[in-house]
This record gives C-alpha cells, sequence and structure tokens, in this order.
C-alpha cells in the first residue's frame, strides 16, 4: 500500500483474531447446567440412601391408627365417707378447725380430730392448706380432699393408718363450692382417652 495507508517504521500493527463472545456465554451456560444436573443428582443420592423425606410419600402409605376404644384405666377413688379427716388450724384465727370439720361433715366425709395444729406446723403452712398422710394417701384419699381444696400442698409420713390430716393454712378463706368439688371429682374418676398417634 502506498499513500498513507503505507507501513513505516520497524513495528507493525499486530494482526489478532476477534473475540468470539458467543462461544463465551455458551461455555459459561454450559457449566452452570452441568453444575445444576450434578447437584440434583447428588440430592437423588443422599435420598436413595437416606430413606427420602417422609413427606414426599405419606399420601400413598395408609395411615395405622389404634383402635379409639382404649382408654387409660383409672384407679378407683375412695368415697368421701371412707376418709377420715383430722382437721388441724394453724393459722391465728380461732375457731376455724371446728367451722372447716362441720362443712367436711356435710360434705359426706368422716371427721377424727379437731385441733390446733401441732407445734410443727403452727402458723407454719402459708399456703391454703396441707394434706398429710401415709403414703397409700397419695393415690387415694388426697386426690379426693384436694378437690374441697384446691391448692393444697400435700406430704407423706410414715403413719401406717389410713387417715388423712388437712392442716389449714394461713391463706385458707373457704372450700371450693360443692359443685366445683363434684366437678373436679367427676374428673378424677372419668377414665382418659388414650392419646392417638394419627
Amino acid at each position: 500500500m502506498g499513500g498513507k495507508y503505507r507501513v513505516t517504521g520497524n513495528t507493525y500493527p499486530r494482526m489478532r483474531r476477534p473475540r468470539h463472545r458467543r462461544k463465551l456465554v455458551l461455555s459459561a451456560g454450559a457449566a452452570v447446567v452441568a453444575l445444576g444436573l450434578a447437584g440434583w443428582g447428588t440430592l437423588q443420592l443422599i435420598d436413595v440412601f437416606t430413606g427420602g423425606d417422609g413427606t414426599a410419600n405419606a399420601a400413598d402409605r395408609p395411615k395405622a391408627c389404634p383402635s379409639p376404644t382404649a382408654s387409660t384405666p383409672v384407679k378407683a377413688l375412695p368415697k368421701p365417707a371412707a376418709i377420715k379427716v383430722n382437721i388441724y388450724n394453724a393459722t391465728p384465727r380461732s375457731g376455724l378447725a371446728k367451722a372447716a370439720a362441720d362443712e367436711l361433715k356435710k360434705r359426706g366425709f368422716a371427721i377424727g380430730k379437731v385441733d390446733n395444729a401441732p407445734a410443727a406446723y403452727d402458723k407454719k403452712v402459708p399456703g391454703t392448706g396441707m394434706l398429710l398422710g401415709g403414703p397409700t394417701a397419695m393415690n387415694g384419699s388426697f386426690p379426693v380432699l384436694g378437690t374441697q381444696l384446691p391448692g393444697a400442698t400435700t406430704k407423706t409420713d410414715a403413719r401406717s393408718t389410713a387417715d388423712v390430716d388437712l392442716i389449714i393454712g394461713t391463706k385458707f378463706k373457704a372450700f371450693s363450692t360443692p359443685a366445683a368439688a363434684a366437678t373436679a371429682l367427676t374428673a378424677l374418676t372419668k377414665p382418659s382417652p388414650a392419646p392417638s398417634a394419627c
């Protein structure tokens, strides 16, 4: 070439191939697809070896439910007339043990001793009351007597007799109403349904 396009000097323009952006984009897309397929395949293998997700096949499996007729048996609780209650007043209010004994007698309980609380408990029962008796009272007399005085604490001692002590505490105001006590007693004697596994 001549004229103004003539190449002069020792340096020549470097000629290179034009960049192919299309090939670069296609190779990047292929790499992304390959990685996605590899990840999906890995998840499938994990599902095969670990048993898979239980929720995926839950609709295909029939539910095995226990029969609803089964229920938890309830221990037979004693009747109020079979419970002998000794009533002790651990509060500074006088006449409280006698009034409590009269009320429990109206509700069918057998009344034993009625007196002030012994020194070990006198003015030392901060709640509504305490039920004190032998170990057998925990699943017998205590629940029945506890329906009359909600919130009463329970404690066992070494006695071998069936009688129980009701020690009236400083927060005692009144027994629960006969209707509320009867409802609570019915709830104790009603068998609870077996929990469903479905």
